[in-house]
């Protein structure tokens, strides 16, 4: 028994070593540190590299030529070497935010090792942290009461496929069987999926912080799987560990608008909805803007609040799908139903801001009434997660 002993001892030291290896190893390099003026210095040991950079949006942003024109991409900055091998860069200091962030090492973009928090935005993985205060606390876990967030699967027979969904139920759904809610429908960009407002959005953070200080209604929030040839993001098919992709088959081309009132159906028959027009809204960012703008003119009495976050606002000119024909006239039938709100945002340097300018100048022509803000910078989850916060906070009144 002694001798067994000894072996699962032994069996556990090893198995703990890499966890440990702080204890007996280097002194640990903190990274990032945020300072007493929200400066933030980042630390890399690394000491064959011949170059060291750090880029992300919490330095000042560069613009980039594209197809369209110049526009704002995140910010890269020179890491400076000095004793111990650790290279250093410290900003200037920051907006309360959440930001992310990587190290490029002689080219190479990698993981700040030191930071075991962040996200994926399809194939890109990134350092995050929160600088604290207006909007950065709204992005905090706070000591309030917390919604359910569930991953389901639903049936759509219109797309004859089962599909994954996420859902967030509000504080207290489950302790009041009597009591009915309204849904947000939030839908993701191009190339994300059914977790990407959860966790490059922080909705759940979001919503939990605007309804506990009583500024949101408490509210159902579904976030579906735009791309209608695929059953649930990557890693969670049954495809497997697939690579993401910006683009899959099925992107922007009628069958995800086509097949949404099987969403809606699914989750008034699974949860407790208010089944109303007024008690209903949809927003999106990028391609989910774009949905939505389809979608709700598509079903003019589905939705009486509509949000386009930095949209795409045309089809592409190959695309004949009857969902994107006889748009004037749908439109015409959605605003003479007068929806309570059809809200507008975008950054002046988003690559889609001309073409969103050119959506509102035919909305003043034709005298629909929206209402519009418009933020700094680019096509970024910094401005997407303000839209949300800024949406939510006007739906359902």
């Amino acid at each position: 028994m002694k001798k067994i002993n000894l072996i699962f001892a032994a069996l556990l030291i090893s198995a703990s070593s890499f966890a440990q290896q702080a204890l007996w190893g280097s002194s640990p390099i903190v990274s990032p540190q945020i300072n007493a003026d929200n400066s933030v210095t980042f630390r890399l040991r690394t000491p064959d590299a011949k170059k060291v950079q750090i880029t992300g949006d919490c330095l000042p942003p560069q613009m980039m030529d594209t197809p369209y024109g110049k526009f704002s991409v995140a910010g890269t900055a020179d890491m400076t070497y000095g004793t111990d091998s650790v290279w250093t860069y410290t900003t200037a200091p920051l907006a309360s935010q959440l930001y992310s962030y990587n190290f490029v090492v002689d080219g190479v973009k990698v993981l700040d090792p030191s930071n075991v928090y962040m996200n994926r935005d399809v194939s890109s993985v990134t350092d995050i942290f929160i600088i604290g205060g207006n909007p950065g606390d709204l992005y905090k876990v706070q000591n309030v009461a917390h919604g359910t967030v569930s991953r389901m699967w639903y049936n759509s027979p219109t797309l004859n496929m089962k599909r994954r969904l996420t859902v967030y139920t509000p504080a207290g759904y489950e302790d009041n069987a009597s009591q009915h809610y309204p849904v947000l429908y939030l839908l993701h960009g191009m190339g994300g999926d059914e977790e990407a407002w959860m966790a490059l959005g922080r909705a759940s953070q979001i919503l939990d912080n605007l309804i506990a200080q009583g500024k949101a209604k408490p509210m159902i929030v579904v976030m579906t799987n735009g791309n209608a040839a695929q059953e649930a993001a990557p890693g969670e098919s049954q495809l497997g560990f697939v690579a993401p992709s910006m683009t899959m088959p099925k992107t922007m081309e009628g069958s995800f608008e086509k097949a949404f009132p099987d969403v809606v159906k699914f989750v008034d028959s699974h949860f407790r909805t208010i089944t109303k027009k007024s008690d209903r809204a949809i927003c999106g960012l990028s391609m989910g803007g774009f949905h939505s703008k389809f979608i709700s003119a598509e079903y003019p009495d589905m939705f009486d609040y509509v949000g386009l976050f930095s949209a795409a606002i045309s089809a592409g000119n190959d695309v004949t799908s009857e969902i994107y024909q006889n748009e004037d006239a749908k439109l015409k039938v959605q605003f003479d139903k007068k929806p309570k709100l059809y809200w507008i945002g975008i950054g002046n340097a988003d690559f889609l801001y001309k073409s969103n300018t050119d959506y509102r100048k035919y909305l003043d022509e034709h005298h629909y009434p929206y209402t519009y803000m418009e933020t700094g910078e680019g096509h970024i989850w910094k401005n997407w997660r303000l839209y949300l916060a800024q949406f939510s906070q006007l739906i359902f009144k």
